[in-house]
């Protein structure tokens, strides 16, 4: 009995593994809800969409992004954080979607 029970978690901890390392590509589509991977953006972004992001993770996210001097952040009717920032030496407009999408503009 002892034995079949080691046995079963076993197999049970090899399959949790397994699944722990597998990463789903990232989605093309736009209407799906989240990005697989937190390093690549949807193609199709900015995404709109309702928006969980607080104007605090929205900014630190951009910033994280490599935007500096991030100002004016207001999220629009789309659901979309848009800001005033510099990147590269350039003043650009930048977008945060739902799916966590940062792209200038």
């Amino acid at each position: 009995m002892k034995n079949m029970i080691l046995a079963a978690a076993l197999v049970g901890a090899s399959a949790l593994t397994a699944v722990a390392q597998t990463t789903p590509a990232p989605s093309t589509d736009a209407g799906t809800p989240a990005v697989a991977t937190p390093n690549t953006n949807n193609p199709a972004a900015p995404v709109a969409g309702a928006n969980s992001f607080t104007e605090a993770q929205a900014k630190d996210r951009i910033e994280k992004a490599g935007f500096i001097e991030v100002k004016d952040l207001k999220k629009d009717d789309n659901g979309i954080w848009m800001a005033a920032g510099m990147k590269d030496g350039k003043a650009v407009m930048v977008a945060l979607d739902y799916q966590g999408n940062v792209v200038a503009k």
